[in-house]
Formats: C-alpha cells, structure tokens, sequence
C-alpha cells in the first residue's frame, strides 16, 4: 500500500466522521483534520525511510543496564566519622566529670562547717589555693610554695581548695607541715554553693547541661579561674598560684592586684594577672569579675577567662568610685616575666647576666611582694646551686629541701 492509497482510505474516514457530526463547530472540524492528516503522513515517511534502509543485525550486541548509585563513604571513613565523634563526647564528658567532683551529695555542709572552723581560727593572714590536677602532680615546687607562705606568715592559714589534695595521698604530702604546727588544710570545694545568688551559677548549669561549649582549654583551668574569685567574693583572703614564692608579709596589703607589664612610655599597666589577689568579701569587683566570666567565657582561648578578664574589667571600672582597689607595680609579683625566669634558675656565665640578677634580686628585695615562677615554662628548669633562685628559696623556706625542687 503507498502514500496516497492511505491518503484516499484517510479522507474516506474523515469525510464520514464529519456527516455523522454535522452539528460540530467548522473551526474546530478543519482543524483537527489537519493535524491528523500530518501525523499520518509523517508516521509513513518514517516507516518509508526505516525500509529503505539495510537490516542490521544486533544479535551480538549485548547491554548492561547499571544502577546509578550516589558516593557512599567508605567503612573505613564512617569509622573514622564515628572515632572523631566519640573522641569529642570522651572529652566533653570527662570536662563534666571534673564538675561532678564537686557537687557530691551533702557537699555543702561539709565544705561550709571546714571553711568556717578553718578560718575563723585566729588566722593572721587567711591564703587560698586551688590544685584540680591530680595529688601525685603536686610536687616539690609546690611545696615551695608552702613553705614560703609558712616562712613569711608562721602564723597564717593556708586552705588548699583541691578534690585530689582532700585525700589520704594529700595529707601526706602536707603532714610535714601540720608536723610543725603550721595550719594547711586540703578541702573539696563545693562550686555550686560558691557560686550560688551569682552570674556563675546559671554559668555553670549551662556548662552541665551542654548549652554552653566548654572548648578546647582545660576545663579545670578555667574552673579554677572562677573559683578563686568566686570563693574570695564569699570569704575574702588571699589568693595565690601554686607557683608563687612569697617574699614578705601580705599583712598590710588590701584590695589588691598585680599589674604584669607596664607601657613603657606612659608607665600605666597594660596587662593585669590573676595568680595574686588580695580582697574584702563581697568586693563589687569580685562579682564584677564573676560576671564577665559568665557573659563573656570563651574556652578556646588561653587566659580569656583568667589574667585578659581581669584587665578588662578593670580597666572598664578604673576610676569609678563604686570599686576601690590598688593596682600594684609589676616588681610587687611579676618582676621577672616569663621569657626570662630561666636566668634566676642558672648561675649568670657573663656580665651582662650577673648584673641584670642583682638589679632584679634588689628590685625584690625593695618592693617585692612574691615572685611568680610560670613553672609552665620554668619546670624544666634546675634550681642551680649559687644561682638567684638557690638564694631565694633559701631564705624563704622551711623544710629546705631545695635539691628536691630541680
């Protein structure tokens, strides 16, 4: 059959569909017509061209049909996925656990009734410190600490705010103290009683319950960052690093921090530090330091909430006379800083050194309150026999072991 056999038969269709619809709209009629005629016509010039063609043989042709599948890691990378993950939960929940430490059960009556009896005992001078590493790691150099307090204040009371010192292991390494009738007590502290009625105690349950990140610098750290302001604010006293030689009586001192650096041209402080501070309870500054660490925290940078808090806010209340403290020099407890400790640890080899430690050891000597030794850069560091720091701790020691303390 050819195209116009097909032609004919089509129109023979179409003419008896339009007698039998006579009723329908012309327009529409025509229309429809047409656009059959086409589809015809061009379906048969399709037919007629594939004919025409030579019959190909695709018996050997075979077909693979593949899923397409989207990238799926590998084990190897979920299992790397899943390390990372449980890593970040390790740490995020051993920082809670050093939290957990002190809000045991009863805490609070047990930490208030040692606090009081301590302190209310005819303290000449009332010292804290905090220790949250464990017992073994507190060494000879900390006891140095010790015994320069005892040294400068025989009859003073130093309180050890520690979970690790309150223990059978910590009353060892003090009993050689209370041997001597020096009062030194180890006592677990009970943060959320220290920082109850303040902003650090909605901190510290956003801290439990992970709506606040912790972040990567020690969560023990910062801990004791703001229990040190947290506890004198309840108490008052004084506070002191477990790396501080004490050189002379606290006795006279009164609402005071340390300046560590000074602008050279101006002689006005730049930076303060908190491994020393000396303040009346319920000091606004207290609270006010208080409240920057709970506004402001950031556990990823080292000493925001410690010696950069403290200079911001006061450098924010300077003058005000709602808040009454004194800024000290650096030569009251920074004199030495902490790139150039280690020449009070050797015996100088030149001149130039030799002069430099006796201008230092008289600046001591005139104004010096302490001197802080940054054992995180200086630990390393030998107490060389003859050197300043053999003079030092000689005169302010009292076990004197001073070879134990290299």
């Amino acid at each position: 059959m050819d195209r116009h056999d097909i032609e004919k038969r089509f129109t023979v269709v179409i003419d008896n569909g339009r007698l039998n619809h006579s009723g329908s709209s012309s327009l529409f009629t025509g229309f429809a017509i047409s656009s059959i005629t086409l589809i015809v016509v061009t379906t048969f010039a399709l037919m007629s061209s594939f004919s025409m063609q030579p019959q190909r043989d695709f018996s050997g042709v075979k077909i693979d049909i593949k899923r397409v599948i989207p990238h799926l890691p590998l084990s190897s990378e979920k299992e790397g996925e899943r390390s990372d993950l449980l890593k970040q939960q390790t740490q995020v929940n051993e920082k809670l656990q050093v939290i957990e430490v002190f809000s045991g059960d009863n805490l609070s009556d047990k930490f208030q009734k040692r606090v009081i009896e301590f302190v209310g005992d005819g303290c000449e001078v009332n010292f804290i410190m905090t220790w949250i590493s464990p017992a073994e790691f507190f060494g000879n150099r900390e006891v140095l600490a010790i015994e320069s307090v005892f040294k400068s204040h025989p009859y003073g009371c130093l309180m050890i705010l520690s979970a690790t010192m309150d223990s059978p292991q910590g009353y060892t390494t003090l009993k050689p103290f209370l041997d001597r009738g020096y009062k030194v007590l180890a006592v677990t502290p009970d943060l959320p009683f220290l920082l109850k009625g303040t902003a650090g105690e909605s901190w510290l349950e956003e801290i439990k319950t992970g709506k606040r990140d912790p972040g990567k610098i020690s969560l023990a750290q910062n801990l004791s960052n703001l229990m040190r302001l947290a506890y004198l604010y309840k108490y008052g006293g004084v506070y002191l690093d477990t790396d501080m030689i004490i050189l002379k009586s606290f006795k006279g001192l009164r609402n005071v921090i340390g300046a560590q650096t000074l602008d050279p041209s101006s002689t006005n402080w730049t930076r303060l530090n908190n491994a020393v501070l000396v303040f009346d309870k319920n000091h606004p500054l207290l609270l006010k330091f208080i409240e920057e660490f709970a506004k402001t925290f950031n556990g990823n940078i080292w000493g925001y909430n410690g010696p950069y808090l403290v200079s911001r806010v006061a450098r924010a209340v300077e003058g005000s006379s709602s808040y009454n403290f004194t800024v000290m020099r650096p030569s009251a407890f920074y004199s030495v800083n902490w790139l150039e400790i280690k020449k009070l640890f050797k015996v100088a080899k030149t001149e130039k050194d030799s002069k430099w430690v006796k201008i230092k050891l008289l600046h001591m000597q005139r104004s010096g309150y302490g001197l802080h030794l940054w054992n995180k850069f200086s630990r390393k560091y030998e107490i060389e026999q003859g050197s300043a720091m053999w003079k030092l701790v000689s005169e302010h020691c009292i076990i004197c072991e001073i070879g134990s303390a290299s």
